[in-house]
């Protein structure tokens, strides 16, 4: 089995000076669009992105005033990096034993499901070829990256799905293994260990929704299981086994 863990940072959002908010008050406004793939570096659409076309639906998106701004929007060029989030991404994969590229390059990931308004999602490697320790053996650590939080979905009907903005562009560090854990009960230490790491730095978001858990799990002679979303730690035992 392997983690890959999204932790949400207590920091302005990643490519703007908005504040990394999420509000419950209504919006403000919303704009209404239709995204379309388009080829990407290698000259071809992407299969996925081509699939969500298909669909032929509507995205709408809310906003604020004095919260959201032309980034999320994707109407005006991303800002410089974060700062904040760059130095506290450098910071746990130190904690995590990682090597560093010479370089740090922004990519940019199709998304074409309406959860960023770019129809990419941007990605950053920051580090890689690190390690914890457990007390069933060592966990390598195969990337630590810095990238945007998508925008929230809020409603759907059969032509449209709505988004809310205020999620978009928020700072994650994401924290992917290898496929070192061979015991249900070594998962869920990985992810407390993980967890407790990136806590220790006080500059990471809490509660429900701000740190999220994906387990993928091989069992011989059956295909990879990606369980997306897991919330509470003490059910991972569980879940693995079935």
């Amino acid at each position: 089995s392997g983690l890959e863990i999204h932790q949400q940072l207590a920091t302005h959002k990643l490519f703007c000076i908005c504040p990394s908010q999420l509000r419950q008050d209504a919006p403000h406004f919303t704009i209404k669009r239709e995204l379309r793939p388009i080829a990407g570096e290698t000259g071809q659409i992407d299969i996925a992105a081509a699939f969500e076309k298909t669909k032929r639906k509507f995205y709408i998106y809310e906003g604020y005033k004095d919260t959201t701004c032309l980034v999320e929007l994707d109407e005006e060029p991303p800002h410089h990096t974060n700062s904040e989030a760059l130095e506290l991404t450098l910071t746990v994969a130190r904690m995590l034993h990682c090597k560093f590229p010479d370089t740090i390059q922004v990519m940019r990931k199709t998304v074409v499901d309406g959860s960023n308004t770019s129809a990419f999602q941007r990605t950053a490697v920051i580090a890689f070829n690190g390690f914890i320790e457990t007390s069933f053996g060592k966990v390598g650590i195969q990337t630590v990256c810095l990238e945007e939080d998508s925008a929230r979905r809020t409603a759907e009907d059969q032509d449209s799905v709505t988004y809310r903005l205020d999620r978009l562009g928020i700072p994650l560090i994401e924290i992917a293994t290898d496929p070192d854990i061979h015991t249900p009960e070594q998962a869920r230490e990985a992810a407390e260990k993980l967890g407790m790491l990136l806590r220790s730095t006080g500059k990471v978001m809490r509660g429900i929704g701000t740190i999220r858990q994906d387990l993928n799990v091989s069992i011989k002679g059956h295909p990879r299981v990606e369980i997306k979303g897991v919330q509470d730690l003490r059910n991972i035992p569980q879940i693995v086994e079935k």
